[in-house]
């Protein structure tokens, strides 16, 4: 039987730590477990940082753009090798060749897509890029590890 392809906010919820306002996935439109993984994050006003990032023209921070990348790879390791979300967690390592290229402002539907670079037993390196309508707004090379939960 082949595993669904699409992952709705519920099930998101499950996997990953983070509840609002740090969740940055709204859904997952695409996963090929082991190779590449695509959704997207509404961005609203109704962001916490909307009001103050920056008041006159609201720009979503770019380590947000991050985040939701760095959020969204966790998905797709937890759909290539699910681990028990109650015991583990996916913490993020490190970031290299980040660049941003364009602002995401309330309106826009950031679309992610995370591929995977390299796997080795708990360590993950994802290649991530953010685009709003097709254009390329950030992109970033991503480190990450499944640990086992502080008791």
């Amino acid at each position: 039987m082949k595993p669904p392809t699409t992952i709705e906010i519920d099930r998101i919820l499950q996997i990953l730590p983070h509840r609002w306002p740090f969740v940055m996935v709204d859904r997952v439109t695409n996963v090929v477990p082991r190779e590449r993984i695509v959704g997207h994050k509404c961005v609203t006003m109704g962001e916490p940082w909307a009001q103050g990032h920056f008041p006159a023209r609201p720009i979503m921070p770019g380590v947000l753009i991050v985040e939701a990348l760095a959020q969204i790879g966790g998905i797709l390791a937890y759909a290539t090798e699910p681990f028990d979300a109650s015991n583990s967690l996916m913490y993020f390592l490190g970031i290299d060749k980040a660049k941003f290229r364009r602002p995401v402002t309330p309106g826009d539907r950031l679309d992610l897509e995370v591929t995977v670079a390299h796997h080795r037993t708990n360590v993950w390196k994802f290649r991530g890029e953010a685009s709003v309508e097709g254009t390329l707004c950030a992109s970033a090379e991503l480190l990450a590890s499944v640990v086992d939960r502080p008791a």
